[in-house]
């Protein structure tokens, strides 16, 4: 259970892609018809907002992780400037966003496998992708790493590849609609048909997308050299996710009228069918598979790493934190997945079963609480670096401090409030809360105890 005996074979290009797995999954390429149907055009604006604060909180997450590079990441740092109790509720409100939303990205491979193969079932192909992650991620963190970027590469190929067929089909240069222009753009309301207000919405639902970025940190701990690769990744990551999402929705709404995309396909590919180009289904169809066995992959990656880190801390059965003879936590790895199998069984016995929906809608918070906590234990340890003369040390500093901080913190804040009052959000809310106190409440009642224990022993 030492910190060195964690495998560093992480390369700089498998960091890079490692956090891309968990924000392109099958929901980017699926649900981004809801957020166009919720907020129109302007859902590029929310889109934006949500990608500064992303940049926000990995700037946090890169001064922390380059000063301790951990297997464990914002769990660990939690405990050390937060307190023991709060890292306890984060770490395992964190693995059961993961546990809850890795069977769903293997629910979606097993549906688009279902349709080109109808004579194996959905549940069966989703236990296949179960038992496929399980084994990338039980090999050397290498073969993981490898597997992960290419999986990663070719959902960005595909991006650009829409990118530059939606370019020429605005352009006119392909197909036999003409110059587009901003004609499909503006042409159904203008570019805030549903007001301004729904940017705000529609920016809570983008930053449960946005979320797996952090998975950079839970992953410092076997990366080659972290002090480098660490800013780097996080520079390069948050970039990529900006253009990676806000090119290819801004020509997707250019060629695509909002109030014709929907949940029944993807819109990418129902954007540049209606053009004439229906290979495009049958190809994205292929992307959205690998999307989903990608964002499984790093997903039980983020996962078993957050609750190694709680065993490690006592916060979870010690037994998991045993790491193997190939430097990987195995049995954090097959719990987890044992729990999403536990979940899949769930929805083949009842799709409608009201706790997987009940744990689905988790995300949306716990995702939120783990990201508050990054930049809240960045404040407080450079605070106190600060009044102990020791920052000048930092061999990575979150520039413009404490004003990026700041930002990230009380922008999510925001957006928790917002969930409040927002009917179609407040489920998440009410779902999440319990998820991070059960476990606080668990830990402080477990604490008093010992130290009563403790306290008769010496009588």
């Amino acid at each position: 259970m030492n910190e060195s005996k964690m495998n560093r074979g992480l390369k700089n290009r498998h960091l890079q892609l490692i956090s891309l797995g968990g924000v392109i999954g099958s929901g980017y390429f699926l649900g981004t018809g809801y957020v166009l149907e919720k907020a129109g055009p302007a859902a590029i604006l929310a889109y934006l907002l949500g990608g500064v604060i992303v940049l926000c909180v990995m700037l946090c997450l890169a001064e922390l992780a380059v000063e301790k590079p951990v297997s464990g990441s914002f769990v660990t740092y939690a405990r050390e400037h937060i307190s023991p109790t709060w890292a306890c509720g984060v770490g395992w409100a964190y693995w059961t966003t993961w546990v809850a939303y890795v069977p769903s990205e293997m629910i979606a491979a097993g549906i688009i496998m279902n349709n080109f193969i109808p004579a194996v079932s959905q549940l069966w192909w989703a236990v296949f992708f179960g038992l496929l992650v399980t084994i990338l991620n039980l090999f050397h963190v290498d073969k993981f790493g490898e597997s992960e970027f290419w999986l990663s590469l070719i959902k960005i190929i595909a991006l650009a590849a829409f990118s530059i067929v939606a370019a020429l089909i605005c352009l006119g240069l392909i197909g036999d609609q003409g110059y587009i222009g901003t004609k499909v753009l503006l042409g159904s309301g203008g570019f805030a048909p549903n007001g301004y207000w729904s940017i705000v919405l529609t920016m809570v639902i983008i930053l449960v997308n946005f979320q797996g970025t952090e998975i950079i940190g839970l992953a410092a701990g076997e990366c080659e050299n972290p002090e480098k690769s660490i800013p780097i990744a996080v520079r390069n990551v948050t970039w990529r996710i900006i253009a990676l999402y806000i090119i290819p929705i801004s020509l997707l709404i250019s060629i695509l009228p909002w109030d014709k995309a929907g949940l029944d396909e993807s819109v990418f590919a129902a954007a540049v069918t209606q053009y004439g180009f229906s290979g495009f289904g049958a190809f994205f169809a292929f992307v959205i598979l690998t999307a989903a066995i990608s964002c499984s992959n790093s997903g039980l990656y983020g996962a078993a790493r957050a609750l190694h880190a709680l065993a490690r801390m006592d916060m979870a059965p010690r037994t998991l934190g045993y790491i193997n003879k190939n430097g990987m936590p195995s049995r954090s790895i097959l719990v987890s997945i044992c729990a999403c199998w536990a979940v899949i069984l769930l929805y083949s016995f009842d799709p409608d079963s009201a706790l997987y929906t009940y744990l689905l809608a988790v995300s949306g918070f716990t995702g939120a609480i783990a990201w508050i906590s990054i930049c809240w234990s960045q404040y407080r340890s450079r605070k106190r670096m600060i009044a102990l003369g020791t920052d000048k040390k930092l061999r990575y500093k979150t520039p413009f401090f404490p004003y990026v901080t700041l930002f990230g913190i009380w922008a999510q804040v925001f957006c928790l409030v917002v969930m409040v009052f927002e009917p179609e959000l407040r489920e998440a809310l009410y779902a999440g809360i319990p998820m991070l106190i059960v476990p606080m409440a668990w830990y402080r009642l477990r604490q008093r105890r010992r130290a009563t224990s403790a306290a008769r022993a010496l009588h």
